[in-house]
């Protein structure tokens, strides 16, 4: 979501879930058996699309595809399978064609992106992972799931539900007041851990760090249908 200068009126409430571990979001460590063969290998790649501020483009830093190898995204979506009892997992293409970026690894410093609180397609994923990258970026550069602060201290909902199809499309506007989200869980940053959650739940970057490929945040983000 945008942050807008002004309030606009009041928005929709969302519906409320508490996030919960084992329901709705699972924390996988130690997934790859030799991560650091995955990070030399996506530090060597010199195919990085450019986002913002090096393009004029909506998303930050730098972007590349695939990020795992077969082998690599096979045992990463076993342990999917088992944590949510999902029986396939599959990507899922729009009527127009649209797919999303699905095993890319992103690239994002400190001064590329804030949090931007949002929601995945539910008409393409039901669930959605990120996997961290950088041994070195602090504890706070992991995930946190958001819910809605609205006016007089009252807290509104986290998810996107039918008949919407995404935070956008729920809310009726891409402009809110910076003050429309607020923090509700944390997960920390960890080396090779993978963070999976339900692709509908309100959540971004906690934040970045780092000016370098090798110091900024870097992460192989995943998005299933199931």
């Amino acid at each position: 979501m945008s942050p807008h200068t002004t309030r606009p009126s009041a928005l929709p409430v969302l519906p409320y879930r508490k996030p919960t571990p084992g329901r709705d979001y699972w924390v996988l460590d130690d997934v790859l058996p030799d991560v650091d063969a995955v990070r030399a290998r996506c530090l060597a790649k010199d195919d990085w699309a450019e986002g913002y501020p090096h393009k004029s483009e909506s998303w930050p830093g730098l972007r590349t595809m695939p990020g795992l190898e077969p082998a690599e995204l096979a045992r990463v979506e076993r342990l999917v399978k088992k944590a949510t009892g999902a029986r396939e997992l599959w990507q899922e293409t729009a009527p127009g064609g649209g797919t999303l970026n699905h095993n890319c690894v992103q690239v994002v410093g400190k001064d590329e992106c804030e949090p931007r609180p949002h929601t995945d397609s539910r008409s393409l994923c039901r669930y959605a992972a990120v996997l961290y990258l950088n041994p070195n970026v602090p504890k706070d550069c992991g995930t946190s799931f958001y819910r809605q602060s609205l006016p007089g201290g009252r807290l509104g909902g986290n998810l996107v539900t039918a008949p919407h199809n995404n935070l956008v499309d729920a809310l009726g506007t891409r402009f809110v007041a910076p003050d429309s989200f607020t923090e509700d869980i944390r997960v920390s940053h960890r080396y090779n851990r993978l963070l999976l959650y339900t692709a509908n739940m309100m959540h971004t970057a906690t934040s970045y760090s780092g000016s370098t490929l090798a110091d900024k945040r870097m992460t192989a983000v995943f998005f299933w249908m199931a």
